[in-house]
Order: C-alpha cells, then sequence, then structure tokens
C-alpha cells in the first residue's frame, strides 16, 4: 500500500492550493479516505474524509465552508482543494486510508502547506 501526497507550497492568506494523493498497491475504490494535518509542534489534526463512492464527505469545523475533499477513483487519487487560506491552516497535510474512525493502513508521507504573506 503506498501512498503520495502533493501539491504543498506557500501561498498568501486568503489563497487557494490543490493537494493530490496518489494511491497504488490496494483498491483504492473499496476505501473511506481522510486527510490529517500537522501543525508545527502539535499534533496531528484530522481535517476531512470521504466515502469510498464520495457520497459522504465530512469536515473539521475549522476548515468547512473552505475545504473541499474530493477523489477520482479511476486516477486513483484523493484530492483536497484548499480555499480561503488562513495562516492558521500551515502544517503538513497527509492523506492516509480509512475514515478518522479507523486505524490507518496507510499514511502519505506528507506535503508542506505554510499560508503567509
Amino acid at each position: 500500500v503506498q501512498l503520495a501526497d502533493s501539491g504543498g507550497g506557500l501561498v498568501q492568506p486568503g489563497g487557494s492550493l490543490r493537494l493530490s494523493c496518489a494511491a497504488s498497491g490496494f483498491t483504492f475504490s473499496s476505501l473511506d479516505m481522510r486527510w490529517v494535518r500537522q501543525a508545527p509542534g502539535q499534533g496531528r489534526e484530522w481535517v476531512a474524509d470521504i466515502s469510498s463512492g464520495s457520497r459522504r464527505r465530512y469536515y473539521a469545523d475549522s476548515v468547512k465552508d473552505r475545504f473541499t475533499i474530493s477523489r477520482d477513483n479511476v486516477k486513483n487519487t484523493l484530492y483536497l482543494q484548499m480555499n480561503s487560506l488562513k495562516t492558521e491552516d500551515t502544517g503538513v497535510y497527509y492523506c492516509a486510508t480509512g475514515s478518522r474512525y479507523s486505524d490507518p493502513r496507510a499514511w502519505g508521507q506528507g506535503t508542506q502547506v505554510t499560508v503567509a504573506s
């Protein structure tokens, strides 16, 4: 099972970024997926979940109405569209298998998002 995160970078407050997570080594379309982030000096924080067929999506209150989780089960890729970014969104973003209620089978390596002026 392999997950490869990408798409992070430096962006000004109010800007946007789109993260991607390429999956391989398992049947991507059969698993719920999640995004998690870790701010400097803090523990990991759940950001969003998406069900295997994209019918259900859940978000942390801190990102609701700004972030959108999606997936392409043909391309075996998970996405996180981040809009109206704030400085407090800075951190390393990880994709992982499963919903926030399950132990993940695999984690991506993480991609750094820095929101600063």
